[in-house]
């Protein structure tokens, strides 16, 4: 009887589990999206003009107000006045630092030529026969490159379960093995602890793992 039981209660928690994590996240980003709806004048705001709030409109505001911006933006009035825009942030003194961090950060990432996230790879650390996944992040130049023997790029090493936070690595080109899953699946990897294991690495055998001096 008691096995039934827990047999029964990890089924539940396999059901509810999920789903209540993923309501409140999604809630969270409706809730989070619906505040762009303070942009609009009181008077045209749903609870002026229908009554009640509507949930999620702020998310087709917020959506709508982003490509409306990039469209405005391709063009040359657009691309005209977002370099006044940021010549009057780069005269502020902390601004325009952390400005120019973000946006630099944010067109490598968005690029679609851009090396940044694209590729999943499996490295030795902390030491040899210790093997950890990172994502390559672009390719080391400049002093870095003119100061090591050979080849460099630059990869992020996620913390876990955060995968927001980490460290960067210069790391020599031939000695890091590409792997073939994508980065929503080594994304799973990290978040989850290593408890969900991509379908590619499930799949594999421990003849399928790179050896030490590949």
């Amino acid at each position: 009887m008691g096995v039934l039981l827990r047999r029964y209660l990890i089924a539940g928690l396999l059901v509810w589990v999920p789903l209540v994590i993923t309501i409140v996240v999604v809630r969270a980003l409706v809730d989070f999206m619906d505040r762009s709806l303070l942009l609009l004048p009181p008077s045209w705001r749903p609870e002026a003009l229908l009554g009640y709030p509507v949930p999620g409109l702020g998310l087709v505001l917020t959506v709508t107000i982003v490509v409306v911006t990039g469209l405005l933006a391709a063009n040359i009035f657009g691309r005209r006045i977002v370099a006044i825009w940021e010549g009057l942030l780069s005269r502020i003194p902390l601004v325009r630092h952390i400005y120019g961090a973000v946006k630099q950060v944010a067109e490598t990432i968005f690029a679609s030529n851009g090396e940044a996230f694209r590729k999943v790879l499996l490295i030795e650390y902390p030491r040899k026969g210790i093997w950890t996944l990172a994502f390559q992040t672009g390719t080391a130049s400049g002093e870095i490159q003119r100061r090591t023997e050979a080849e460099v790029i630059t990869v992020f090493v996620p913390t876990t379960p955060n995968p927001t936070s980490g460290f960067i690595m210069m790391i020599p080109r031939n000695e890091v093995t590409e792997l073939e899953m994508s980065v929503e699946d080594a994304l799973k990897l990290v978040v989850s602890l290593g408890v969900v294991a991509p379908r590619e690495l499930a799949r594999g055998t421990a003849a399928d793992m790179p050896r030490e001096g590949r």
